[in-house]
């Protein structure tokens, strides 16, 4: 029987607010995409992302685009090649993973070969805000284990070095991450990692802008440096050698789990610690990623804490350990 797709956009209130370098935002735009044959259906889920030019409106005409091709038998590999990586993929590739699972009655981590998932100890993130509303949120959450940490904000109140010193000192005990998100000048770029490095942060997240992260192939980092909206599938893992201790491998860049897959041995190859990352987004988009962040040094698949609410069957968080999707909600 020829497959059917369905798509559609959903909004999902975020708890507060989410802010980055690049600007806040209070819900979680998401789309899900539905393939079915009449007897089982798998989901996707993806978010479109405007630093990479996606809208709700592209990525769901991409995906609808599709239809005609599926119903005539296209499969989950031939998509590798039918659709470019995106988060359209995205929602298409972990859909057709479901899919499979469902019709075989196989768990998606044994068709992809993989041993039974575990639980994983995940970041939790904490918002770009002035020093002082950073301790806080992060005072709140000293007792997690990770601590993910947004900079890249203005440096009227006192700036990113200001903000490192004041979560160091409300979560003394968790390991920190860094995240920039393309925040940081070359003129800045010693400072602000020396500061991360006297913190004793595990991580920076993509501290220069895409194109403009030369410099960091010209100094001594003082910690692992990892890339984030400089890597996008395997394609763009060879320009990064030199330049990068990390990778952060997130399915909405390499359009799904089967290129993510791929990537994360590859970056292996070239030497890289792996990050699985995620963007704020429901548990749907979650499940397939845990599959990947298995075999990852950090995990950050925080997204459902950010919602005021997530959906139905979501993954079970205790603290700061992530459990395995039920075959209800993914895979």
């Amino acid at each position: 029987m020829a497959l059917t797709l369905a798509a559609a956009a959903e909004n999902w209130p975020i708890a507060g607010s989410f802010a980055i370098s690049r600007g806040t935002k209070t819900e979680a735009e998401v789309v899900v995409a539905e393939l079915g044959d009449g007897k089982a259906r798998g989901r996707g889920e993806c978010v479109p992302y405007a630093r990479y030019g996606e809208s709700i409106d592209s990525v769901l005409a991409q995906i609808r685009a599709m239809a005609p091709r599926i119903a005539a038998g296209l499969d989950r590999q031939a998509l590798q090649g039918a659709m470019p990586p995106g988060a359209a993929r995205n929602a298409l590739d972990c859909a057709f993973w479901d899919l499979e699972a469902k019709r075989s009655g196989r768990p998606a981590y044994a068709l992809a070969g993989l041993p039974a998932p575990q639980p994983l100890t995940t970041a939790l993130t904490i918002s770009l805000a002035p020093p002082a509303a950073m301790a806080q949120a992060a005072a709140k959450a000293a007792g997690r284990t990770l601590l993910k940490i947004k900079l890249g904000g203005d440096a009227a109140d006192g700036g990113d070095v200001a903000r490192i010193r004041a979560v160091r000192a409300a979560a003394p005990r968790a390991t920190l991450i860094a995240d920039a998100n393309e925040g940081w000048t070359e003129s800045n770029l010693t400072d602000h990692l020396a500061a991360c490095a006297a913190a004793g942060m595990a991580l920076v997240e993509q501290p220069l802008p895409q194109g403009r992260d030369l410099a960091l192939a010209r100094i001594k980092r003082p910690l692992a440096v990892c890339a984030d909206e400089s890597v996008h599938d395997r394609d763009s893992l060879p320009d990064l050698v030199g330049k990068y201790d990390a990778v952060n491998i997130k399915l909405d860049k390499t359009g799904g789990l089967t290129e993510a897959l791929a990537m994360a041995a590859q970056a292996r190859q070239l030497g890289f610690t792996i990050m699985a990352g995620c963007m704020v987004a429901t548990s749907l988009a979650m499940a397939p990623g845990l599959l990947l962040a298995q075999q990852a040094q950090f995990v950050d698949l925080d997204g459902p804490l950010l919602l005021s609410k997530d959906r139905p069957d979501g993954l079970r968080y205790e603290g700061s350990l992530i459990y395995p999707p039920a075959a209800a909600l993914w895979g």
